[in-house]
């Protein structure tokens, strides 16, 4: 399904899996252009965000502003660590992440993301429309051949909320305590030789692109 807009990627998904369709949403640009397609195509489209419990403040103020604009209520999966995290990547590499993940996953016959293949090289080569086969649903990546550009054409075109900290040198943007400044990821997890949190196996590696149309999610 290669070269399908995002909205009609999104409208194709909806069509196949709502109800039992969820958006994975982290509040960075990716997902202010989803949101502004996704809540076009189906009001009701459930969205998702995991809390980790050390969000930047400014994440928990566009997670704000997106309710309000959109007028949509974010579902919180809650991964918070007590005491809290204050560094490191340990609230990635502890699994529980992953576990608010398949918490949220529960029921459901596919996912949306804001993957993009120009975000990473193990990124490279993500589907519209791919088989999540460690979990047997399919997930949903409508901006996999957009490029930086692309979304921020969209978010200005459109006048959309988004993350004021992209505004300030963060291309990627996770949790307060192990996020920094920098181009495509490499501000995630600086210093560590870690690009991916665990949520997104490399493309090829548990979830496979689908060959024809999906009945999918």
């Amino acid at each position: 399904m290669r070269g399908l807009a995002a909205r009609d990627v999104l409208a194709e998904a909806v069509e196949r899996f709502h109800p039992r369709l969820v958006m994975a949403c982290s509040f960075q640009k990716e997902e202010s252009v989803l949101l502004d397609l996704l809540l076009d195509v189906e009001p009701a489209a459930r969205v998702f965000t995991i809390d980790t419990g050390v969000l930047f403040g400014e994440t928990v103020e566009t997670w704000r502003a997106f309710e309000e604009r959109w007028g949509v209520k974010v579902e919180v999966v809650d991964a918070a660590a007590d005491p809290p995290w204050t560094g490191g990547a340990h609230c990635c590499s502890n699994g529980a992440k992953a576990a608010a993940l398949e918490t949220a996953l529960q029921g459901v016959d596919a996912w949306i993301t804001g993957l993009r293949r120009e975000q990473a090289p193990t990124r490279a080569t993500v589907e519209a429309f791919e088989r999540d086969e460690a979990r047997g649903i399919w997930k949903v990546n409508p901006l996999a051949d957009w490029t930086e550009q692309d979304v921020w054409r969209h978010i200005a075109e459109r006048g959309l909320p988004y993350h004021p900290l992209h505004d300030r040198g963060y291309a990627s943007i996770g949790c307060a305590t192990c996020t920094l400044p920098g181009a495509g990821r490499e501000g995630r997890w600086a210093g560590e030789d870690k690009t991916e949190c665990g949520l997104h196996a490399p493309p090829n590696a548990g979830a496979t692109a689908a060959a024809s149309t999906p009945g999918e999610a």
